[in-house]
């Protein structure tokens, strides 16, 4: 596996790259389950057709926060239709859509690579969340996990990665909220069952 791309200290990994599958870690810098989850896949996996970004958010998790250095929250960054200005908290989504780098990153990785579905890491609600044309793939991960499939999160999320890939791109986009009560260690097994069906 190698470096296929690179910004900031922002790692695209990957063997074949287009129409691959394309897993994302750390969205949100308090969220850290993803990165330790995908390093220990890639480390057994070497050769797995996945495309990953383990860290889409290395300030945040550095500093321990939801958002990156720029206090953006990048999940409500996405140029979608409902982006919308709002105040400065812990859920602003910048003074413009796409505004900050790691926006830009992953946008511009999905523009090249053109994957075939997204799968993003999140936590703490155990519940696998789909956008577009993901539920028959959301069934299959809730099985394999354990967590309900939900289409929705259940509050507004203007702006968000999975309204603009999933609803608007048609891109077949899962989120993955994983227990955060768990240890990390024992989502080993089940994540990397999933990771092993994505991969065919």
């Amino acid at each position: 596996m190698r470096c296929l791309s690179r910004v900031k200290n922002i790692e695209l990994l990957g063997n074949e790259g287009h129409n691959s599958v394309l897993v994302i870690g750390v969205i949100h810098g308090d969220e850290p389950q993803g990165k330790f989850l995908i390093e220990d896949y890639i480390g057994a996996h070497p050769e797995s057709p996945l495309l990953f970004i383990p860290c889409l958010n290395p300030d945040g998790l550095a500093a321990g926060t939801r958002t990156n250095a720029n206090g953006v929250d990048l999940n409500r960054n996405f140029p979608a239709s409902n982006w919308e200005r709002t105040e400065k908290n812990e859920f602003w989504g910048g003074e413009s859509p796409a505004s900050e780098v790691e926006t830009q990153f992953l946008i511009s990785v999905i523009e090249e690579y053109k994957p075939k579905l997204i799968l993003t890491l999140h936590a703490p609600f155990k519940v696998v969340n789909y956008d577009g044309p993901a539920r028959e793939t959301a069934e299959k991960i809730a099985q394999i996990i354990g967590y309900p499939v939900e289409e929705h999160i259940g509050y507004p999320t203007p702006g968000s990665f999975g309204t603009w890939a999933g609803v608007e791109k048609g891109i077949p986009t899962i989120t993955l909220e994983l227990d955060e009560t768990c240890p990390v260690e024992n989502l080993i097994e089940p994540v990397s069952k999933i990771f092993d069906m994505l991969s065919f």
